[in-house]
């Protein structure tokens, strides 16, 4: 049997539709197409349609007591608040009152304090007097217990001009931001200089310095014994003027000095005087030290004795 010849369309062949240009990307138009869920939208066209407000009867009234409820609790606390008020200040005037009288309170103890201290350094000084000779006057001297009078130096020591923050250089290795300044290490060094240079007695802006006087710092103030001082810083030093001004300036303290002057701008002034006066300290502390003995037992306090002056 004869086979039929194939059927040959004459027309274009029809071919899939075509794609569209964001067919991959589904999930993202189908989210900008849909960006409300239903549930959102079926809310909102409630809420438009009632105006926001409930329709039963049974609604109103819930709302309605929630309002009356609120309202109460209101007034409520503000009228707690309001009787509060007058108790709350009562307390306060008590706590203030309270504060008063105890800085009162402190005022008077430290008036006795100073009164019991200065009535000590007077039978302390009536002591040292009543043991004359060499003796009593070196241990007068050396406690600070008598003005001094006499020829010596003076030594004037300031910050440098200008004294602003930041620096470099070993100074600033100690914490310290300004290297301008005076520190209380550099007057330690000052101080121990004229007593090895032969300085019988120093102070620093009117405070007696004994052997046993402390130079410290509270931030960037100088302390002597506790008591602040502030530049300029003048020390006078009682002793053989000439000689103290010349061995002090030749020693290693003189020179740490000079190299504060040059490095650092420190300004400093030393003047050989025909007269000096230093007063007594305000504080005394005795001690006295014995001479060790090989055989002395420990713990008895006749055995070796620091003595040097504890200024640094």
């Amino acid at each position: 049997m004869p086979q039929q010849p194939p059927v040959r369309s004459t027309g274009p062949r029809p071919g899939p539709a075509p794609a569209r240009p964001d067919a991959s990307m589904s999930l993202l138009t189908n989210v900008m197409e849909h960006s409300l869920d239903d549930g959102y939208a079926e809310a909102a066209a409630r809420r438009a349609e009632g105006g926001g407000l409930p329709r039963t009867l049974r609604a109103k009234l819930w709302l309605g007591a929630g309002l009356v409820l609120t309202a109460g609790i209101v007034t409520v606390g503000a009228a707690e608040a309001r009787i509060s008020a007058p108790v709350v200040a009562k307390e306060r005037e008590k706590l203030i009152s309270r504060i008063d009288t105890e800085t009162a309170d402190v005022d008077a103890l430290e008036r006795d304090v100073d009164k019991l201290r200065t009535e000590v350094g007077e039978r302390q000084r009536k002591a040292l007097s009543a043991d004359e000779g060499d003796r009593g006057r070196a241990v007068s001297l050396l406690a600070g217990a008598t003005d001094v009078e006499g020829p010596g130096v003076k030594l004037v020591v300031d910050d440098a001009k200008g004294t602003g923050g930041g620096g470099d250089g070993p100074r600033e290795s100690s914490g310290f931001s300004d290297t301008g300044r005076v520190r209380d290490r550099d007057m330690q060094r000052v101080v121990n200089g004229l007593w090895e240079s032969g300085a019988e007695s120093v102070a620093i802006n009117g405070q007696r310095l004994t052997a046993l006087s402390a130079i410290r710092a509270a931030g960037d103030a100088i302390l002597v014994d506790n008591r602040p001082l502030v530049p300029p810083y003048t020390v006078l030093a009682v002793g053989d003027g000439k000689k103290l001004n010349t061995t002090f300036q030749d020693s290693a303290d003189g020179h740490y000095l000079h190299a504060l002057k040059e490095n650092f701008g420190i300004r400093f002034s030393i003047s050989t005087e025909d007269r000096v006066q230093l007063p007594a300290a305000p504080s005394l502390i005795v001690r006295t030290a014995q001479p060790g003995t090989p055989e002395a037992p420990k713990g008895s306090g006749q055995g070796r004795t620091d003595t040097g002056k504890g200024t640094s």
